[in-house]
């Protein structure tokens, strides 16, 4: 190690980056996870006292843009994929019904705000043809108790 320090710094000094590493490797003996979790933690409230929503915003849209350059379709379809399953066995059927009612529910009112403001421009022909909130909700539930019912029975 001597070595490396001399050949590093012309002094024979340490680097501060060899310093770094050893006091790194240091703290590791000593310390056990809970130890980082503790500091992970404070560290993080004391980001969250020191900056405001915008800055979390910030470094959200910076990593997902970094994230979208780094992987295709693909990626976010098979995380997705993952995500869909992983929620579908945490959750049973009444989840899917509930969020499908919210959805709907959510979706009418704010049809029917832009429905109220564009009155005149609605189109009845078109209205008939389309698919109720809570038709379209109850499918989706449906939907989702069908595909775990295939993957139980797969396994």
């Amino acid at each position: 190690m001597a070595n490396k320090r001399n050949n590093n710094d012309k002094n024979g000094k340490m680097t501060v980056q060899e310093a770094g590493r050893l006091g790194g490797e240091a703290t590791s003996k000593n310390h056990d996870r809970e130890f980082y979790e503790e500091i992970g933690r404070k560290g993080g409230e004391a980001t969250a006292e020191n900056h405001g929503r915008e800055f979390y915003e910030e470094i959200g849209r910076k990593g997902g843009e970094a994230t979208a350059e780094s992987h295709g379709k693909e990626f976010y379809q098979e995380i997705g994929r993952k995500g869909g399953e992983a929620t579908a066995e945490n959750h049973g059927e009444e989840f899917y019904e509930e969020i499908g009612r919210k959805g709907g529910e959510a979706t009418q009112n704010n049809n029917n705000t832009n429905s109220d403001n564009n009155s005149n421009n609605r189109n009845n022909k078109d209205d008939d043809s389309k698919m109720s909130r809570e038709e379209a909700g109850r499918k989706g539930g449906e939907a989702s108790k069908n595909s775990r019912s295939r993957k139980k029975n797969d396994k």
